[in-house]
């Protein structure tokens, strides 16, 4: 399919979760990075087997901010001794980590189906974690010079790898899907719900789940799959409490069961959808960075959504 000679809406906002499950940093713009954007999910807090916490088990999760230099989100920038992450939240004092010290190291990590080792962020981040859960915690970094993990194999092929995403290194959703998701619900629902990277308006409602091949700006991005929802955007953002919105609505008009009267299999017409996973087709060597107001070219697409990979 030839491209659209007209962009077909903006990035409105970037996200980035540095700590996985954690508050994201709304920011005017990110470097890309094979792994998705640079500092996204780079950190994870782990029980004392080195289980990786989430919101679906730790809704708390949702109530630690988290703040970083706001120049570690340029292309090429190095921390100093001098930069850190700091964590806040509710009741605690805040925890400041150094983002250049040397780190021991974490045997025995695991987030799904993966299992390796990590950087281990020390006593201080433990006692932090385990004073706010009220149960032995601790704060990991993922190596990337020793460890690998791979992007899901049965939707992508090319041995794309993520850190503690849970599953490929890019989410994109759009304001006008969210609006209808609000025409229907019984609560207002906020967009951080759906823990997305990039946030786009100008397109039909739904419109991203129908793009195969894009460009935001210069750089191009592949579709992996719409993405199913679990119970996270149950999770008030604000408050950690834990409801039945989005999940009811989504059920009434973004089914798998709806989407696909025709095919699929009966898991897919189960599951719930909002959202397309992307990976970045890593043509540029310099001036990787999306930023707010980029434009969304579509290069591919698929005319029904039953025809979007799920």
């Amino acid at each position: 399919m030839s491209s659209d000679s007209e962009s077909v809406a903006k990035v409105t906002s970037i996200v980035v979760y540095p700590v996985k499950s954690c508050r994201g940093i709304s920011v005017s713009h990110a470097a890309l990075s094979p792994y998705g954007f640079r500092w996204d999910r780079n950190w994870m807090v782990v029980n004392e087997r080195g289980r990786g916490y989430t919101q679906r088990i730790e809704p708390k999760l949702a109530l630690i901010q988290v703040e970083m230099p706001t120049e570690a989100f340029d292309e090429g920038w190095e921390p100093t001794k001098d930069s850190f992450i700091v964590l806040k939240a509710p009741g605690m004092q805040p925890l400041k980590i150094c983002l250049s010290k040397e780190h021991e190291v974490a045997d025995g990590v695991s987030i799904w189906d993966w299992s390796g080792s990590a950087w281990h962020e020390g006593p201080e981040a433990s006692k932090w974690f385990s004073d706010f859960f009220g149960k032995t915690s601790a704060l990991i970094r993922f190596d990337v010079e020793s460890q690998a993990r791979l992007a899901d194999p049965e939707f992508y092929h090319n041995k794309q790898k993520v850190l503690f995403s849970d599953g490929y290194q890019y989410l994109i959703a759009s304001q006008g899907s969210l609006d209808v998701v609000n025409q229907h619900a019984s609560e207002p629902i906020r967009i951080n719900r759906f823990r997305a990277n990039i946030i786009v308006e100008g397109c039909e409602p739904f419109g991203e789940d129908l793009w195969t091949k894009i460009k935001i700006g210069k750089h191009s991005f592949q579709s992996v799959r719409l993405c199913y929802r679990c119970k996270v955007p149950q999770v008030n953002q604000e408050t950690g409490e834990v409801g039945e919105e989005p999940a009811r609505t989504l059920k009434q008009i973004r089914s798998g069961a709806l989407l696909r009267p025709q095919g699929g299999t009966h898991t897919q017409k189960l599951q719930i959808y909002f959202g397309q996973f992307l990976t970045w087709n890593q043509e540029d060597s310099s001036g990787n960075v999306i930023k707010l107001g980029d434009p969304i070219y579509v290069f591919g697409r698929v005319n029904h959504f039953s025809e979007a990979i799920a």
